[in-house]
């Protein structure tokens, strides 16, 4: 049996003494796509930029398996004002100098054509495109390097329903052509549903459940059930 791609190992991560994740233990196959539910505020981005390491768990440990890279797509996209649309999608390249501005900018294309964007657009600037556009552009940037894990972060906030599904649809497009290994997080349970293999619950700091896409309607945990259902009665409470 083949050992699995990322593997956290009873995780725990802090900033002095607030905790915000616990002893949190997953793994996930090659190919897989992993999403992270929960309300807001209970670590799911913390356990993102743990998994990239932007953060060292404070406790346990991270694997992930060699020759691995990673590309990420931010909560509000992160793209740079300044920067038009194809620089801010060969951000890296560009820094490593590993292709000069002509191949970038065809590369940026490239990338461009893969998440529905047209050539045009490249020249742009992001505060010229519409929130659905950044967030394709954010994939563009995310996947220029052709990594073998993408990590997304609310792919689909704040966009209205329709472009949520678009860009949805989109994401099963490009995973499914690239074969990568998806975990993201999205609080749009129809689109978790669509584009993810598995989902992991966290509350509180702690991972509460994990299951099949499939059977997270149906969990029998109370917290699960109130989350996906979007039930204001339950365990979950939350300040107004």
């Amino acid at each position: 049996m083949s050992k699995p791609l990322i593997t956290l190992d009873h995780v725990s991560m802090g900033f002095g003494a607030l905790s915000v994740l616990r002893d949190i233990s997953f793994s996930i196959d090659a190919g897989e796509s992993l999403v992270l539910i929960g309300p807001s505020g209970v670590g799911k981005t913390v356990l993102l930029k743990t998994i990239i390491g932007v953060y060292a768990p404070t406790k346990g440990e991270v694997r992930i398996a060699p020759d691995q890279t990673f590309g990420m797509l931010f909560q509000k996209s992160g793209l740079f004002d300044s920067m038009t649309n194809w620089e801010n999608i060969a951000f890296r390249v560009l820094q490593s100098k590993t292709l000069n501005r002509k191949q970038a900018r065809d590369l940026a294309i490239e990338k461009l054509a893969l998440v529905g964007l047209a050539a045009r657009e490249a020249d742009l600037y992001p505060g010229d495109l519409s929130g659905g556009m950044q967030k394709r552009v954010g994939i563009a940037r995310a996947i220029a390097d052709s990594p073998s894990i993408l990590l997304l972060d609310e792919p689909t906030a704040g966009l209205d329903p329709i472009t949520s599904n678009l860009i949805n649809d989109m994401i099963l497009d490009v995973v499914q052509r690239l074969g990568v290994t998806v975990i993201s997080v999205n609080s749009d349970m129809a689109g978790a549903k669509r584009t993810a293999h598995h989902v992991a619950m966290l509350f509180e700091g702690d991972l509460i459940w994990t299951g099949s896409t499939d059977t997270m309607y149906e969990s029998g945990n109370a917290y699960v059930d109130q989350f996906v259902n979007s039930r204001a009665e339950g365990p979950i409470r939350v300040a107004v």
